[in-house]
């Protein structure tokens, strides 16, 4: 008897799994080069940034101790495709390292959920979704 080969009927997409994960990107930087991170991101398809201004709090020793001189600090928040945290986070890290005055810290919130379709497709810059 020979054995017989099945084959499973291939699923349709559903338009749940066409939806790629986004994270919020956190930067902070020194506020005169707040400009610059947000161009500098815009590279990475980039749709939604908005930045705040922010203030250091720690002492002028320890600023002195870590290398800082300002206070005055540039917040971005940008909504990113998980896909290219690694290759965005590892860019800034280059450019935090070897850009003058450029120094700055930034970190990814997962993003859980977006009400509707159309926000979704703003926010992950896809048209086809």
């Amino acid at each position: 008897m020979a054995l017989k080969t099945v084959k499973k009927p291939k699923k349709e997409k559903s338009a749940s799994t066409d939806f790629k994960k986004l994270k919020l990107l956190v930067a902070i930087v020194n506020r005169n080069k707040t400009e610059f991170y947000m161009d500098f991101l815009s590279g990475f398809e980039v749709n939604f940034q908005t930045a705040a201004l922010g203030r250091g709090t720690a002492k002028s020793e320890t600023l002195h101790l870590l290398g800082l001189e300002e206070t005055d600090k540039g917040v971005i928040f940008s909504v990113i495709k998980e896909e290219r945290t690694e290759e965005i986070l590892r860019e800034l890290e280059n450019k935090f390292q070897t850009l003058k005055k450029g120094k700055g810290v930034a970190f990814t919130v997962p993003l859980t959920s977006v009400i509707g379709v159309a926000i979704y497709r703003f926010l992950s810059n896809n048209r086809t979704v």
